[in-house]
């Protein structure tokens, strides 16, 4: 049973490592867009961006760990095609097995109008390479804007504080990761940030860059307000990467649809950002970290048929200075403090229905993770 695995990033090398353990010795080839060896993308706006980390650093394991898999990497060959289990890639490749494993990642969203120079998105170690050398020629006169009111812009903005530039974050929600977390805590993160001097224009939308000589010189908010920016970071979020499959006959539907057991068709698997999978009456698509690691061990065990639903506790983290978050569950409905308070550390519930749905701990890790065990136990 010979596996193909579309993506190089976690979601791929976690499933070849895990069917390798599991006693998996057919043939296993994967597929990567880049160039580089599987990395890992969360140190990208934080550690990596600052200086702290190098590409070396950001690398999901050493060559030593990667030969003894016995996988072919072919990187730097993106998938164009697939036609029922045989991949086409950009370089006229066609690649075959009994066994396809999609994990293809996001594509980053991107303001409409011309490339211009100065304007970054962030998804790859390149583009995290290419914002770093942007920001070290600013010194610390620059000023930067960060387009986007999600985890990724406030983690940027975070970071490009730390190097001492002048930072404008502007997006349309009323407080940072509204959507994600709510209101109150929005806020608490619209406080940390304003503190370590932030500049938050948020409750607008933005319109689109201005720009000298084709270098990006503001962004233009809706109201009419241009903001002055020598480096511009759009991160408006992102979209599953499946333009490649449009004829291929799966169901594609913002990422691609899958049962329980994240089969999109006989013999194709899809894991991480790009899987959108059958969870009870729902279809979910989680983007993060932890889920492509924990689908991917899923997948595994499926192709070497047990049969396993995907059924995970959501989590994700996010670190803005000297503050780490972490949610386990959904976090919706009323958020109710468990512990702490919201001048410190502190644990709180969201609740819906009289169920406990999720779990935030704001500097507290030790707490949430005890907490966590109210998310099993309703």
């Amino acid at each position: 049973m010979s596996v193909l695995v579309v993506g190089a990033s976690a979601a791929g090398l976690t499933t070849v490592e895990a069917l390798r353990r599991k006693g998996c010795r057919d043939s296993i080839t994967v597929l990567g867009a880049e160039w580089h060896p599987p990395y890992d993308r969360p140190p990208l706006s934080k550690q990596f961006l600052y200086g702290d980390w190098d590409e070396d650093r950001t690398r999901l394991r050493p060559e030593a760990m990667l030969s003894p898999l016995e996988a072919e990497f072919v990187l730097g060959d993106p998938a164009v095609a697939l036609d029922g289990r045989t991949v086409e890639t950009a370089s006229g490749r066609r690649l075959t097995a009994d066994t396809l494993v999609i994990a293809t990642g996001l594509t980053p969203r991107r303001l409409p109008g011309p490339d211009l120079e100065g304007v970054h998105v962030l998804r790859t170690l390149d583009d995290a390479a290419a914002l770093r050398t942007s920001l070290d020629a600013l010194g610390t006169v620059g000023r930067v804007v960060v387009v986007g009111d999600g985890v990724l812009g406030a983690e940027v903005a975070a970071t490009a504080r730390k190097l001492g530039l002048a930072v404008t974050l502007a997006g349309p929600q009323a407080s940072l990761l509204q959507a994600q977390l709510g209101p109150a805590v929005g806020a608490l993160l619209g406080e940390l940030h304003a503190a370590e001097g932030v500049d938050l224009r948020l409750g607008t939308a933005v319109a689109g860059l201005t720009d000298a000589d084709g270098r990006v010189s503001g962004v233009r908010l809706a109201d009419g307000e241009v903001l002055p920016a020598d480096v511009v970071v759009v991160a408006l979020g992102a979209v599953p990467a499946t333009d490649w499959l449009e004829s291929s006959g799966l169901t594609i539907d913002n990422g691609i649809v899958c049962d329980e057991y994240c089969r999109a068709a006989d013999g194709i698997y899809a894991a991480g950002d790009v899987a959108r999978w059958q969870y009870g009456e729902s279809l979910v698509r989680l983007e993060n970290r932890t889920n492509a690691t924990e689908q991917a061990l899923c997948v595994a065990a499926n192709i070497l048929g047990e049969q396993q639903p995907y059924r995970p506790v959501p989590y994700f983290w996010t670190d803005q200075y000297s503050t780490r978050i972490q949610v386990h569950g959904t976090p919706s409905g009323d958020l109710v403090v468990a512990e702490g308070n919201l001048d410190g550390r502190f644990v709180a519930h969201y609740r819906e229905g009289g169920r406990i749905v999720g779990v935030l701990g704001w500097n507290a890790p030790k707490q949430t993770r005890v907490h966590r065990q109210h998310l099993l136990h309703t």
